[in-house]
């Protein structure tokens, strides 16, 4: 396996000329600030034991798990219904994976798994299309794909590019499958016994090696977390540095790399302490899925019966990931490109997902939904960062939840 994480950020890099900033929360010190997933649906308490027929359950559920009769969404919803991610598939993305039919195709060339829609074993009436984003489309943000290919209806966004690109490109979020942003900031724990957060590695005096200042980085320095001179922002992706200096802090994804730095980079082979960016503030949605405001009502009629699919879809797939994980490891596969990704990674991943709060309930027992005041906090953060944005911008214009079924959670 290769490491992966440097791969994506140099792809947003080249997408933007800005790090792509990220958030966390409920890491191993803070376990209760998220729901752990673990069974299905608001009819199921009685059988959270078993997460296989808690999975088969809510699949089953059309009272509570959103509309999910046979050709639901045919005739309401375009076909393909075509979705843009943001790079190769991986197991965040478990949920659209999901949704795609045990017919589904891989385009090696163009990097693209399709086949009918269908969730639970029910075909849902249309084709669906998951796109891979990164190197498949010239390693321009989805946004940027969005307005250049209006086949494109459904694409992945995160809440500190959505404010900064508002202006010109804007996206609103109308469901978020990663309640919690995988990104953390990581440092060796024997060098660094102390440390227990970024607040700490602050205060320590720890060089954080980062792709480029901004965004988070810069609203650290602005509220005191750190010092600008902390900030190294000569990262070039790769492990070397990090396991031969030692003394360094790095930023990260904790969905892949204390299962890289453990069991592929041999040399290093333990996983290295961190924190989520959420627990120190900086609390983005990645991965929402976005739509261009000038489609939402167009798609509206869509919305209202596929979100709540998808909604579902997150909880089968992190319920019972197998099937979801064996598509996204077929199609790294089929793509045969530098990109690496194994099964072993895979659930891996999932199981660091729950563990970690990185999917659950939004604290309201609804899976999906997303928390305006969080919104806000960053457009002020970044405000007070000196980050520019369009002037009025508030949270209020750049998400909305009326589209989610309440009923639907882990």
């Amino acid at each position: 396996m290769r490491n992966t994480t440097w791969l994506r950020w140099l792809a947003i890099l080249l997408a933007l000329g800005l790090v792509a900033s990220a958030c966390g929360s409920g890491n191993d010190d803070d376990a209760d600030t998220a729901d752990t997933p673990t069974a299905v649906s608001d009819d199921s308490s009685d059988d959270s034991g078993d997460d296989d027929a808690a999975a088969d359950d809510a699949a089953d559920d059309d009272d509570g798990g959103g509309d999910v009769a046979a050709g639901s969404l045919a005739g309401v919803c375009p076909s393909p219904l075509i979705i843009q991610t943001d790079w190769f598939a991986e197991a965040e993305h478990g949920a659209l994976y999901e949704l795609v039919g045990d017919d589904y195709t891989v385009d090696g060339d163009n990097l693209v798994v399709s086949g009918s829609a269908q969730l639970g074993g029910q075909d849902l009436g249309i084709d669906i299309e998951v796109r891979s984003g990164g190197p498949a489309i010239g390693f321009a943000a989805p946004r940027v794909q969005m307005y250049t290919d209006d086949s494109i209806h459904l694409g992945y966004t995160t809440t500190d590019q959505q404010m900064t690109a508002w202006d010109d490109l804007p996206l609103i979020s109308v469901i978020a499958p990663l309640d919690i942003n995988p990104q953390i900031i990581m440092w060796d724990a024997d060098v660094y016994p102390d440390v227990k957060s970024i607040a700490d590695v602050g205060a320590a005096g720890i060089t954080v090696n980062l792709f480029q200042a901004g965004g988070f980085p810069e609203a650290f320095v602005a509220q005191g977390l750190w010092t600008q001179d902390q900030v190294d922002p000569s990262y070039d992706g790769g492990p070397a540095r990090f396991i031969a200096e030692g003394d360094l802090a790095q930023q990260g994804f904790a969905s892949a790399e204390p299962f890289n730095y453990e069991f592929v980079f041999e040399e290093y082979g333990k996983a290295p302490a961190f924190q989520l960016l959420h627990d120190a503030g900086w609390q983005v949605y990645s991965q929402s899925l976005g739509v261009k405001p000038g489609d939402l009502e167009e798609l509206r009629p869509c919305l209202e019966k596929f979100v709540p699919i998808v909604q579902q879809a997150i909880v089968d797939s992190v319920t019972n990931p197998a099937r979801s994980n064996a598509i996204i490891v077929d199609a790294v596969e089929t793509f045969d490109s530098f990109w690496a990704y194994s099964a072993e990674l895979a659930a891996w991943s999932v199981q660091q997902q729950i563990d970690l709060g990185l999917v659950g309930n939004a604290g309201d027992g609804t899976v999906g939904d997303m928390d305006g005041s969080r919104i806000q906090a960053i457009i002020d953060a970044q405000r007070a960062a000196g980050i520019e944005l369009i002037d009025g911008l508030s949270a209020e214009d750049t998400f909305t939840n009326e589209f989610i079924d309440d009923s639907i959670g882990f």
